[in-house]
């Protein structure tokens, strides 16, 4: 037998408290009234609700309060703001500010009937949707574990007895079978550099590094990374310019992941950059925050493909000298930069150039701050 629906209503009017339980009792719902903003709260963390309706209007604790405390608990918890006809434009910013929908005063049985249904279909779409994308994470988890054994050690394997081979024969091999022989460790060299790859991008060990976070600072951590992809950008005349912020506050973080976070942009800023451009690394401080941004002026992206740029499941893309990649390197830099309690959002305009924006919360508050990933579209390493 599955569980009732369990709605809550939280009105500072007791005649509104009465109709909606009125017009919902034995209809196969579990329901719960609150006169305050305190009082639905505390329902809402004991009675767990599928849908909350909230006044906006209530002495005390508005209804945008706890609105925004209600999303900060369960963020799958969908709530219907409820409101005069006076106050339909505050609704609207409710909604704006994650309410489902609004309600307004006086309403009948049929339409709270009607918005009731349309809410719990809400929450369902919702559970369906998060219990799905935890399936996926575990099947990614599982599918990279069968590449690691599967793949990973073979490989490995065939990577050492063929450098054995080639010690052993050294000089003995024609010039046709060195070029092919070079062909074939450098093929190998490839997979095994892309298997790692993927290991990185669904890899659970990012989210333990919190443990081995310190005080870092930028002015140490960026030219690491730059240092690393200078080779490359010559190889192509690439400026790599650098402006650090004096007396930038400094980051907690594991200055490994976070210097393999820069390298990824960097060389994926790079590799889309044509001959003779410039890449720029810039760290200042933004809102309480550290900001790190990597601007290019390479071949940029087109809008449609933008919202899959930070998502290890996509295709590689090809620079402006045919230079691939794996499609990896930015989720694996997103997962990194999440792992640091911070951001990363890209923009990106075809002919014009690609920009990577990363926030990092200051030494000290990393641990207390929450990131919400939202990035959206730029090139691939």
């Amino acid at each position: 037998m599955e569980p009732r629906p369990r709605i809550l209503i939280i009105d500072d009017e007791e005649v509104v408290l009465d109709s909606c339980t009125q017009i919902l009792e034995g209809k196969g719902f579990e329901l719960a009234t609150a006169m305050n903003g305190e009082q639905g709260l505390r329902l809402v963390r004991e009675f767990h609700p599928d849908l909350a309706f909230v006044d906006l209007k209530m002495p005390g604790l508005s209804g945008f309060d706890v609105l925004n405390q209600i999303r900060e608990h369960d963020p799958s918890l969908v709530a219907v703001v409820i409101t005069g006809y006076s106050t339909i434009g505050s609704a609207v910013e409710a909604m704006k500010s994650g309410a489902y929908d609004f309600l307004p005063k006086p309403f009948t049985p049929d339409e709270f009937r009607v918005i009731t249904q349309r809410g719990l279909e809400k929450r369902r779409l919702v559970l369906e949707t998060l219990a799905l994308r935890q399936e996926r994470d575990l099947l990614q988890q599982h599918f990279a574990a069968i590449v690691s054994h599967e793949l990973k050690a073979p490989l490995g394997a065939v990577q050492q007895n063929l450098y054995a081979l080639g010690q052993e024969l050294s000089g003995a091999f024609t010039p046709e079978q060195e070029t092919r022989f070079e062909r074939m460790t450098a093929s190998i060299d490839v997979l095994l550099k892309l298997i790692h790859s993927w290991l990185r991008a669904y890899s659970t060990d990012l989210e333990a590094i919190a443990d081995s976070f310190r005080p870092l600072s930028l002015a140490q951590v960026i030219p690491k990374a730059v240092e690393s992809v200078e080779p490359h950008a010559r190889r192509k005349d690439v400026k790599i310019v650098t402006s650090i912020e004096d007396g930038l506050a400094a980051v907690d973080g594991d200055e490994g992941t976070l210097v393999e976070a820069l390298i990824n942009l960097l060389g994926n800023a790079v590799k889309f950059s044509r001959l003779g451009g410039q890449v720029r690394v810039e760290a200042s401080a933004a809102d309480g925050a550290v900001q790190i941004v990597v601007i290019d002026q390479g071949i940029g992206i087109a809008a449609e493909d933008l919202p899959l740029v930070l998502k290890a499941l996509r295709p590689g893309r090809a620079g402006p000298d045919g230079e691939r990649g794996s499609g990896l390197g930015l989720a694996i830099t997103r997962r990194i930069v999440e792992a640091h309690h911070g951001t990363i959002a890209v923009a990106s305009e075809p002919g014009k150039g690609t920009t990577f924006t990363i926030h990092l919360p200051g030494s000290g508050s990393s641990r207390t701050s929450q990131a919400t990933p939202d990035g959206t579209g730029a090139t691939d390493p």
